[in-house]
């Protein structure tokens, strides 16, 4: 348990330094923002309060070596002297993965067969392409760096909600968007186009203080050194409390609507969320403090006519304008025009987000007046 690994956290590009906040927060040392994740240090158990506790990551690395490599034979003769008994058991299989990059190396798939061999003929585990444990060989500029992946499925996918609509918000963007628009789980949270409802459950969860790991299984329970019943302990942990705020989902389809209630109910959290059908000119505020209205509406890229969306922004703009007074508002979407639509009075923008194909900005006001 002493080994002390680098662990990469895989982050939604553009999102690297609301990552590394969030990992400080939850009291991982150092964590450190560079291009595409987030570097902390720690031994096996911080690689599994990483994949249980933390919402934004989409998944969590681990590095177990590090080398030179400029041709075939130095990479297998390298790979052979990993200590691969320490981090991988013989009686579970593997999957190799290699990327090459400005290297002499350039033939991603012999390198994947030679790091295969060295990991077979010295360990004995099997090969497999359909393996949970992955081990990710990246050689960039003849630097051989070997990963292991610790998650398998990608974090955004939290284990209990099968429904979710045509363009989902991926879980782990939507708890770093909450996090950006100063979400800290003490105020209603309302979503008017909620889909799926992933904004109000993430809202609900961190609210709640419940962990977003906590219904799924990991990657690095087939590796060595893991311990089930530290684990179960970790798990355990958990400080639950009832949330004060409530958190609303509205949206015109009643499907979304009625998938919305069922994820939150297998989430745990149907207690504290609300789900309706209703059209956006009919949005009211709940009782209660102000809090946060965040959307994520059609983009007309993949849902919706451009043209036509310019009428339900300006809607959207004008019924928060009028009726949530004190709220602050956060907006997602790939096109500039239809959020200036709205007519609400926006922040400068951060840098877009690549999300599902597209690239997505956050934005975002003050408290309104």
């Amino acid at each position: 348990m002493s080994d002390m690994f680098d662990i990469f956290l895989v982050a939604p590009p553009g999102l690297e330094p609301v990552l590394a906040e969030e990992a400080r927060d939850k009291g991982f040392a150092d964590p450190r923002a560079v291009q595409g994740g987030v570097e902390i240090k720690g031994g096996w158990p911080e690689v599994w309060r990483a994949n249980l506790v933390l919402r934004g990551p989409a998944r969590v690395l681990v590095r177990v070596a590090e080398f030179r490599a400029m041709h075939l034979a130095q990479l297998d003769k390298r790979a052979r002297k990993v200590d691969w008994a320490s981090v991988l058991r013989a009686d579970s299989p593997v999957k190799v993965e290699a990327t090459c990059r400005k290297s002499k190396i350039y033939h991603a798939g012999a390198a994947t067969q030679r790091v295969s061999t060295a990991i077979k003929e010295t360990l004995g585990a099997e090969i497999s392409d359909t393996a949970e444990v992955v081990v990710k060989v990246r050689i960039d500029d003849d630097l051989c760096t070997i990963s292991l992946d610790a998650t398998g499925e990608a974090l955004h996918k939290r284990g209990h909600k099968p429904a979710v609509g045509k363009a989902p918000m991926r879980e782990n963007l939507a708890a770093l968007f909450l996090r950006q628009c100063g979400f800290d789980g003490t105020e209603p949270v309302v979503d008017p186009m909620c889909g799926s409802g992933t904004f109000p459950i993430e809202a609900a969860e961190i609210a709640a203080g419940l962990y977003p790991g906590r219904s799924r299984g990991f990657a690095f329970e087939g590796l060595a050194g893991f311990d089930a019943d530290a684990f179960a302990a970790m798990k355990a942990g958990a400080r639950l409390v009832a949330p004060q705020a409530r958190f609303y989902g509205f949206d015109r389809d009643a499907g979304a609507v009625k998938n919305a209630t069922e994820n939150a109910e297998r989430a745990g959290v149907g207690g504290y969320c609300q789900f309706a059908r209703q059209a956006v000119s009919d949005l009211e505020p709940p009782e209660g403090p102000p809090g946060l209205v965040i959307v994520n509406p059609p983009y007309g890229e993949r849902i919706g006519n451009r043209k036509l969306l310019f009428s339900v922004y300006g809607a959207l703009g004008k019924t928060l304008l009028e009726r949530f007074s004190g709220w602050r508002v956060g907006l997602v979407t790939s096109d500039g025009g239809l959020a200036k639509a709205t007519g609400l009075p926006w922040l400068p923008t951060e840098p877009p987000v690549a999300h599902g194909g597209l690239k997505v900005t956050l934005w975002r006001t003050g408290v309104l007046g």
